[in-house]
């Protein structure tokens, strides 16, 4: 099968990360994928989306995405050159939606669209222009996409790096290790550091950040702090001599999965998070969450001490995101995409009749 993806790429954000998850399964899986990226000057114009690698032959960079002074343009005959078993659209509120419009309209082969957008006012276009819509749970149905194409819409989870089988670290067994890494803006770390700074009373630990821009402007002494993009290698291997995860989040309204956790809860090293619409749909499981979520100070403070403490839930929250990544693994996902391509080829026959 050949899938055209139109979607950020080798970049830092959620919507390059599950373009990239489920691309590169595609291709361990025989299939054959071109990547139709945004231009370079104006993925790098925003913070959250930065290039981070070299671009493999397969990518085609076409199109600007909109910002307040581009207006988004997309070179349209670089992709109708292309002959797709499958359109797959990583639909995200900066594309040039016009254009893609145009272009959809034109493309004769089945489309399908994977909702990042939040809210229904940030979608640009014509969703009834895709055959499927791909959602990661129902909030996003009923919240961001419109009742006209709900028939046509399927739930298809963020897809999670699969569990990793090699930590061999005790928990603590040469220091307590917290670790964060990423972009996020300094505020989301505040939390954090102010309760760290009350647990330094009662233990000894270190805390690792690695950041790709800047470091946190604090001076503890128990703050090791590196600016450093981190590769998934790079990243996993922190996560595996670390022994929690302090993942920051800020509040939003928008409905918003995070892709930081589906990065990273492979790992299986406990994550703590704020209590956030990122993470208002993980399940329990088996009693324990596959993450800590706090509400509140005082309440981060007691539920890390829980951590430290009491082995019997740190193994239950550990236990719980070895399941959820399995259930929710890349390669899981990437079969459930193949069977919505599969159950759409009747689409390109009738539309070439």
């Amino acid at each position: 099968m050949r899938v055209g993806i139109l979607s950020r790429w080798n970049a830092t954000c959620g919507v390059s990360l599950h373009a990239e998850l489920i691309g590169r399964e595609l291709m361990k899986k025989g299939h054959d994928i071109t990547v139709l990226a945004p231009h370079r000057r104006s993925a790098d114009l925003w913070w959250h989306h930065k290039i981070i690698r070299r671009d493999e032959d397969f990518v085609v960079r076409c199109y600007d995405e909109r910002t307040p002074d581009l207006k988004g343009r997309l070179e349209a005959g670089k992709i109708l050159s292309e002959d797709f078993d499958i359109f797959l659209v990583e639909s995200y509120e900066r594309l040039p939606y016009k254009g893609v419009e145009v272009l959809l309209r034109k493309i004769k082969c089945p489309k399908v669209a994977v909702i990042h957008e939040g809210k229904k006012e940030d979608i640009g276009y014509d969703l009834r222009n895709f055959d499927a819509i791909v959602v990661f749970d129902e909030r996003f149905r009923r919240e961001v996409v419109p009742r006209s194409v709900w028939k046509r819409t399927r739930i298809i989870p963020y897809p999670c790096i699969p569990p990793v089988r090699r930590r061999r670290r005790a928990f603590a067994e040469d220091v307590l290790r917290f670790f964060s890494f990423g972009r996020q803006p300094v505020g989301e770390y505040e939390g954090f550091v102010r309760a760290l700074e009350a647990l330094s009373r009662r233990y000894d630990f270190e805390y690792l950040v690695f950041r790709s821009d800047h470091p946190l402007p604090y001076n503890e002494r128990w703050l090791k702090q590196e600016v450093l993009r981190l590769d998934t290698d790079e990243l996993y291997d922190l996560l595996l001599h670390s022994d929690i995860h302090l993942l920051p989040k800020g509040a939003t309204k928008r409905v918003v999965v995070s892709s930081t956790f589906s990065q990273c809860v492979g790992a299986l090293t406990p994550i703590v998070a704020p209590h956030t619409r990122h993470f208002e749909n993980l399940p329990v499981i088996n009693g324990s969450m596959p993450a800590v979520i706090y509400k509140d100070h005082e309440e981060l403070i007691k539920l890390i001490e829980k951590l430290v403490e009491d082995e019997y839930f740190r193994d239950g929250v550990i236990e719980a995101a070895r399941i959820y990544a399995e259930e929710n693994s890349v390669g899981r996902v990437t079969e459930e995409f193949l069977k919505l391509f599969e159950s759409l080829k009747p689409v390109r026959v009738e539309n070439r009749h």
